[in-house]
């Protein structure tokens, strides 16, 4: 998965041409930053700077994305800091899991340009969603895209459904496919899944939807690979043919473009899924502003799953 973060980075580096001073001028430590350049390269597949003995160079691939860097932040500064044409005073602050995010947020962002009834200043926040829930209670957010019942003291508005399709190798998910059953996740063998690290919503829907304990995870049969840090990682594993593991609907699209050797396959209905929800604070009560973001959002994400639907068509 590629973060606002990672792209800041990149720019950062490019215009220091250092480590060290790219660092220190977007205050993290130097084996922080170049970790998330690493990841960047990991996730796009591409080297996008030369590591040199006295600086760095970016290479032409990196050229090319620091180019659309500069209008992905660019578009998100503008969201942040311009008046929005009719809309209503005030900044609101809105969190989004990771596995939503890199798919959600651009779109959104281009149908925000037209919005007349959305708040002037709207920013964004990705998190987990265990953090999302605690800066909702103490007021650090005003809502969050999630994909998890929120709990008590809560308001939730349904955006879309988002159904998990199965992701592998081409001969890997045909192997599965000439099974004399329809395919189903507890049919999946658990040696052969790659999840997100613990505290992603995705790994512990993955684990529900193929009936796996936790608990359990340590010996037996019952291993699962809890280790990569962003969708996107697992999807280049699984490409490579480590394993097999669940991309939502609303990532499908982006993450086979990043990923060419990476199938994807629907399993049997009932399909798995996760209901994806806009989330308040009860307490506060709706304001105008609050229907017309859930509306915004639930039109980017339908036209995700649409997009999904033509990738991997429903039988």
């Amino acid at each position: 998965m590629i973060t606002l973060r990672q792209l800041s980075y990149l720019t950062a580096l490019a215009e220091e041409a250092h480590f060290g001073r790219a660092a220190a001028r977007v205050h993290v430590t130097q084996p922080a930053l170049s970790m998330q350049i690493r990841e960047l390269e990991g996730a796009l597949g591409l080297t996008l700077v030369d590591r040199l003995p006295r600086g760095v160079r970016l290479t032409r691939a990196g050229h090319e994305v620091l180019a659309r860097a500069g209008r992905i932040l660019a578009e998100v500064r503008e969201m942040e800091s311009a008046a929005r044409r009719g809309a209503l005073g005030g900044v609101v602050t809105l969190g989004v899991i990771p596995t939503l995010a890199p798919y959600l947020v651009p779109p959104a962002l281009a149908a925000l340009r037209s919005a007349t009834d959305l708040p002037q200043d709207l920013r964004l926040r990705e998190a987990d969603t265990e953090t999302l829930l605690r800066e909702l209670s103490d007021g650090t957010l005003d809502a969050a895209v999630i994909a998890t019942p929120p709990g008590p003291g809560m308001t939730q508005l349904p955006l879309f459904e988002d159904r998990f399709l199965l992701a592998g190798t081409a001969a890997r998910l045909a192997a599965l496919a000439g099974q004399a059953e329809a395919l189903r996740p507890v049919s999946l063998d658990p040696d052969q899944l790659l999840l997100l690290d613990e505290g992603h919503c995705l790994t512990d829907q993955a684990l529900e939807v193929c009936a796996l304990d936790r608990r359990r995870m340590g010996g037996g049969r019952a291993r699962i690979d809890l280790g990569a840090s962003s969708l996107a990682t697992l999807c280049g594993l699984v490409a490579a043919g480590m394993g097999l593991t669940f991309v939502p609907e609303a990532a499908a699209r982006a993450e086979s473009a990043a990923a060419p050797q990476m199938a994807l396959m629907r399993f049997a209905a009932p399909e798995p899924s996760r209901q994806v929800r806009l989330v308040r604070r009860a307490a506060i009560g709706e304001e105008p502003w609050v229907p017309a973001l859930a509306r915004l959002l639930a039109g980017a994400g339908a036209g995700l799953l649409a997009e999904a639907q033509r990738l991997v068509p429903r039988g």
